[in-house]
């Protein structure tokens, strides 16, 4: 079988694209061809495809919004096509299908850097379109289902008007967030949902939701994400040291100032991986442990590789999460290297950690109780050593490359 992958980055900054990189050598693997379509980046992973590949938007090494001058004419010109209808995207998918003739499309991430005219372009030519759904974005304009104003989870546009995010200003200013209502509502008014064939959530919460929105039930699929045992480095040596571990964005909707003054109440050991997608965030957070008695240690990005030898040897991990999340990478690798996760009480999370078996879940924005649950894991640590057992059998048996790939096989073939 021949796909086309799509998905606005080529190179990794984030869980979709470790999926994406995943999936691809995954299906690779089971002797299909796989053709990516994206951005042209500096980062980008080399590809005979990359030809096809659209135009940056910048100088070609932006990665969040924020990088993006937006205040030049030109800048802004072309971010408002790629939201709302790139005709760049339409003509160069085109010629990618004409010169490869795909059997499915299968896409991650095309909202706000490729815009839904893609979908037109597969519907011309009668390719089956499946669309992998890893956050709100079609529901909610800023994708969070969360108002980073008031820092609360925020559910108005689901089944409400789209203007709330621009009366919220949801997008950071009125102008953007106008820009950004448009083109969720665009792809309303254009029936994009209704010409996509098909749509994978990552959880049952997530897809509940869409279908509370309106998608029709009968076109959404549970597909969880799956771990690449690959990735882990042969003979890593599994431990249990005294402390715990944070690896992800450190962004206000992440929860790290829940987290942050859980551990300044318990000056427990926390390690922290990751960086900030907003400006100045980080220094904000550090700011908040000044002349505070802690144990808390910055340390910095780190690729996988890196990562998984601190990830290898903490007594359990934490994902304090203040929105509804998906199913982040990061639980995934700390059931794939034993450990347990203490999470959120909120989404998907409350169902991908099970209570006392695999980790422990804490209350929405209460450090008291998130501090109670990390006291307990480091007073406890046959238990949380016992959780991370059932985590690591837990990946084994719904989160495995195999199952994943059945799954998505079954999709693709009954389209």
């Amino acid at each position: 079988m021949k796909i086309i992958v799509i998905n606005y980055r080529y190179f990794i900054s984030g869980g979709p694209e470790r999926y994406m990189f995943n999936a691809m050598e995954l299906l690779q693997s089971k002797g299909h061809t796989v053709i990516p379509f994206s951005i042209k980046h500096n980062l980008n992973r080399k590809s005979r495809y990359e030809k096809y590949f659209m135009s940056p938007i910048g100088k070609g090494d932006e990665v969040y919004f924020c990088d993006y001058k937006c205040s030049e004419p030109k800048n802004f010109i072309k971010i408002l096509g790629r939201m709302i209808y790139s005709f760049e995207a339409k003509r160069k998918l085109t010629k990618l299908i004409k010169a490869e003739n795909p059997d499915i499309i299968y896409c991650l991430q095309f909202q706000n850097k490729i815009s839904c005219s893609i979908v037109d372009v597969a519907n011309k030519y009668k390719i089956p379109f499946v669309q992998r759904i890893s956050d709100y974005n079609q529901i909610c304009p800023n994708r969070f289902l969360y108002n980073s104003k008031k820092n609360v989870i925020c559910e108005k546009c689901v089944n409400g008007t789209l203007w709330n995010s621009v009366i919220y200003k949801c997008y950071g200013s009125f102008l953007m967030s106008f820009v950004k209502m448009l083109s969720v509502w665009f792809q309303r008014f254009c029936g994009i949902r209704e010409k996509i064939n098909a749509f994978c959530f990552t959880n049952q919460f997530a897809m509940q939701k869409y279908i509370e929105a309106g998608y029709k039930k009968e076109k959404c699929f549970l597909l969880p994400t799956f771990f690449n045992q690959n990735l882990i480095e042969k003979n890593l040596n599994i431990s249990y040291e005294p402390y715990a571990l944070y690896i992800g964005r450190l962004d206000r909707d992440k929860g790290m100032e829940t987290l942050l003054k859980a551990f300044v109440l318990n000056k427990k050991p926390l390690r922290i991986i990751g960086f900030s997608s907003e400006r100045n965030y980080e220094m904000e957070l550090k700011n908040m442990l000044k002349n505070k008695k802690h144990n808390i240690v910055f340390l910095g990005e780190m690729k996988f590789i890196q990562m998984q030898k601190i990830l290898a040897k903490c007594l359990f991990t934490i994902i304090p999460s203040e929105w509804y999340e998906n199913l982040p990478n990061t639980l995934l690798e700390s059931y794939a290297l034993k450990k347990c996760v203490i999470a959120t009480k909120i989404g998907s999370l409350k169902y991908a950690v099970k209570d006392g078996e695999t980790g422990l879940l804490f209350e929405h924005r209460n450090e008291y109780d998130l501090a109670k649950k990390v006291d307990y894991l480091f007073e406890k640590e046959d238990e949380a050593v016992q959780m991370g057992e059932n985590a690591w059998q837990e990946v084994k048996d719904v989160y495995g490359a195999e199952s994943h790939y059945e799954k998505l096989m079954k999709i693709f073939n009954i389209l």
